[in-house]
C-alpha cells in the first residue's frame, strides 16, 4: 500500500509531514480565523460573567457505527457536557492520538464528521494537537475534546439542585447508543433500524433556559446510563428519586435486544439525551419546549423527586412493586464512548 494512504510516525513528529497534514487535511475542514493563525493556542474574547469548561476522551470501538462515528461523538459529547452546565458552548479543542498505520481515508472521514458536528452545534474548533504512536499502542485513534462556554446571567444549574416536588424529564428514548455499539461490536444482525442517538443538545438547552422556567438540574446520561446518572443526582442533592417503569421510553427493538442479551436499558449509554429536573408546576411547560426541538420529540416525564429514601432511586414496576435502582458498580460495555 502507498505510504500516502496510511498514517506514519512522521505525521506526529512536528516536521514537514506534520505540517502538510495540518495544512492540507485538518485546517481546510476546521477553518476559522482563530485556528488559521496556527499559534500554540487560541486567543479570544470571552463574554462577561461565569464560564463553563469540560473535557472528555473518546475510545469507542468500532470507530464507525449506525448513527455516527467517533468524531461526531467527540464533538457532540463535549458540546453536551458544557451545555449541561447551563452554558452556551463556544469553542472546542481537539487532541488526536493516532496509531501508526491508520488509513488516511478513515481519518479524513472522522475529521469531516467532526467539522459537520461543530457546524451543527454552532461551535468552533480553535486549537488542537496530533500525536502518532507506534502500532499497537492505541487502537486506531483516540480523541480528546475540551470545550468552553458562557453561562447566561441568572442561570444556576447543578447536580445538587434537585428539590422535593420536582419532576424528572428525559428528552427521548434511552439505551439506543449502547445497544448500537453492542450490536456492531459483536456482529449481531437484527431486523431493526437501531442506531446511535448521538446529537448536539445545546440548542435544546438554550430554548429551555430562555423560556424563563426554572431548571434545577441538567445531565446527559452517557456511560452508566439513566440509572447511574440519577443515582449521582440523588446523592448530590440528598433527595430520593422515584421512577415509573411504564413511562420509561425504550424503543421496542432496543428493549427486545436488551431482554435477549440480558442487559438493563437503564444502565446503557446514551449520547443524545438529557435529563432535566424542574419544578413540578413548570414540568409540562418545559416538556413542551423540549418536544419542539428536533432531538426532543419523544421527551417524557419519567419520575419525581421526593424526600423519602435520600440518595436512592426507586423504580415503580409494571406490576405495582418497587425495586431499588442501584448505582452501577462496573461498566457493562467498555469503550462505548
Amino acid at each position: 500500500m502507498n505510504k500516502k494512504d496510511t498514517i506514519l510516525l512522521d505525521h506526529g513528529a512536528g516536521g514537514k509531514v506534520s505540517h502538510a497534514m495540518f495544512s492540507e487535511l485538518i485546517l481546510p475542514l476546521f477553518d476559522n480565523e482563530l485556528l488559521a493563525k496556527q499559534n500554540d493556542g487560541a486567543v479570544f474574547e470571552v463574554p462577561p460573567g461565569r464560564m463553563a469548561f469540560s473535557t472528555d476522551s473518546y475510545t469507542v470501538d468500532p470507530l464507525f457505527f449506525p448513527g455516527g462515528d467517533i468524531g461526531e461523538l467527540a464533538v457532540n459529547g463535549t458540546v453536551n457536557d458544557v451545555a449541561m452546565c447551563g452554558a452556551i458552548p463556544l469553542y472546542i479543542s481537539v487532541g488526536l492520538i493516532i496509531e501508526e498505520g491508520m488509513q488516511v481515508v478513515d481519518l479524513k472521514r472522522i475529521l469531516q464528521s467532526m467539522a459537520r458536528a461543530a457546524q451543527k452545534a454552532d461551535v468552533r474548533i480553535v486549537t488542537g494537537d496530533t500525536k502518532v504512536v507506534p502500532r499497537g499502542k492505541v487502537d486506531k485513534i483516540f480523541i480528546n475534546t475540551s470545550g468552553i462556554g458562557s453561562i447566561p446571567t441568572g442561570v444556576h444549574v447543578s447536580g445538587d439542585g434537585a428539590q422535593p416536588g420536582d419532576k424528572v424529564i428525559v428528552s427521548g428514548t434511552i439505551a439506543d447508543h449502547g445497544v448500537t455499539i453492542l450490536s456492531e461490536r459483536e456482529g449481531l444482525k437484527f431486523d431493526s433500524d437501531v442506531k446511535s442517538d448521538s446529537a448536539p443538545l445545546n440548542h435544546m438547552v438554550k430554548g429551555m433556559l430562555e423560556s424563563g422556567y426554572p431548571v434545577h438540574v441538567l445531565r446527559d446520561p452517557t456511560r452508566g446510563g439513566l440509572g447511574t446518572t440519577l443515582n449521582e443526582i440523588a446523592g448530590q442533592s440528598t433527595v430520593g428519586i422515584r421512577l415509573f417503569e411504564d413511562r420509561l421510553p425504550v424503543r421496542g427493538p432496543v428493549r427486545g435486544i436488551c431482554e435477549l442479551l440480558g442487559f438493563d436499558p437503564l444502565y446503557l449509554a446514551n449520547e443524545g439525551k438529557l435529563i432535566a429536573i424542574v419544578p413540578g408546576a413548570d414540568a409540562d411547560n418545559v416538556l413542551d419546549i423540549i418536544r419542539r426541538d428536533a432531538f426532543g420529540k419523544d421527551a417524557v416525564i419519567i419520575g419525581e423527586v421526593t424526600e423519602q429514601d435520600p440518595g436512592r432511586v426507586v423504580l415503580e414496576t409494571f406490576i405495582g412493586g418497587t425495586r431499588i435502582v442501584e448505582m452501577l458498580t462496573g461498566e457493562q460495555l467498555p469503550r462505548i464512548c
